[in-house]
């Protein structure tokens, strides 16, 4: 039997704080709730999909500490999250991330001991890493002894691991939830989300928020700057059914709402954060005044500094659009 997942480091993740916005919006529209999933140890939401997957595999028996090898896909966070996880369990953890990985993300891969393969070559079809980094994860399955890939884009076990955020977030605003907004990638957070949701029989109208050059909704493939959500390739784990809505959201969208949160609410986050507050935004006229909404934030904005918080890298990508979060 595996080691408790509450014991330890591991038994932090998850019990992470909603915070009130107050500055976000106009007074009066809807009060606006954000789930901070950076305070996971791993600094992320993926900390609860990594945890219950390689749990859950622990328990059946998939795979053994000293003996097996897990596998991985990842842009960043679950690879982070992993990493750690891996390390507290004994597990031998092999990541294949792709060539927009920041720098930070590496490091910190590396300080757990994780074995990083770096994918920088495009798929010839889509222009992305992911369809790429899922074939050397194919291929490493069927090369490395005793390996075995949690697989985060089909693993069951992923969404369930947000039935444990939805609770934590209908509890702490005591069943009163009129909206949510979920970026979506894996498809893990919102299906697990939903699927709570409809169990409960909560009239909570689910918004998916993913990016523009996301084909997880249908929409043709498109290169992407911000990582965190939207997908290449639609997910396993994708169902139609999940989300009530859906709103696409740019990059440079990610950027602004990213700068305005820090700037009205002091909240450093990541680009999918920026996104779902994008997405609030576009759906406000829609949004009935005195409503509450609650909207996920899956990270940090500490490993955007190069990119999203970095004068010069917006300036090179978008122009000067500074103008849209001054003032």
């Amino acid at each position: 039997m595996p080691k408790r997942s509450n014991s330890g480091i591991l038994g932090t993740i998850g019990k992470t704080p909603l915070v009130k916005l107050e500055r976000m919006f106009p007074e009066g529209q809807s009060e606006v709730f954000a789930k901070i999933e950076r305070f996971n140890p791993g600094g992320s939401i993926k900390d609860r999909s990594g945890l219950n997957m390689i749990v859950e595999a622990l328990r059946s028996g998939e795979i053994t500490p000293g003996r097996s090898v897990v596998v991985e896909s990842s842009s960043g966070n679950l690879a982070v999250g992993l990493a750690q996880i891996c390390r507290y369990f004994g597990l031998r953890f092999i990541c294949v991330v792709d060539a927009k990985t920041t720098e930070q993300n590496l490091a910190i891969l590396k300080a757990y001991r994780a074995e990083v393969e770096v994918v920088d070559e495009r798929d010839a079809a889509t222009g992305e890493f992911l369809p790429v980094r899922l074939r050397r994860v194919r291929e490493l399955l069927e090369t490395v002894p005793h390996a075995y890939s949690p697989n985060q884009y089909a693993n069951l076990f992923n969404p369930k691991a947000h039935q444990s955020t939805m609770h934590e977030i209908v509890e702490a605003l005591d069943g009163q939830l009129d909206f949510l907004f979920c970026s979506v990638s894996t498809f893990g957070t919102l299906r697990g989300c939903a699927d709570y949701i409809r169990r409960a029989g909560l009239p909570t109208t689910i918004v998916a928020v993913d990016a523009d050059g996301s084909a997880i909704f249908g929409r043709p493939p498109a290169r992407r700057l911000i990582p965190g959500h939207g997908a290449s390739v639609r997910p396993a784990l994708m169902d139609p059914g999940a989300a009530d809505d859906v709103v696409h959201v740019s990059d440079l969208d990610c950027v602004v709402y990213c700068r305005r949160l820090v700037a009205r609410e002091a909240i450093l986050a990541g680009g999918s954060s920026g996104a779902v507050l994008a997405a609030v935004d576009k759906t406000l006229p829609r949004i009935p005044p005195g409503s509450v909404s609650a909207l996920i934030f899956p990270d940090g904005g500490d490993r955007y500094l190069k990119t999203i918080y970095s004068d010069d890298w917006v300036r090179e990508n978008f122009g000067e659009v500074s103008h849209l979060w001054k003032g």
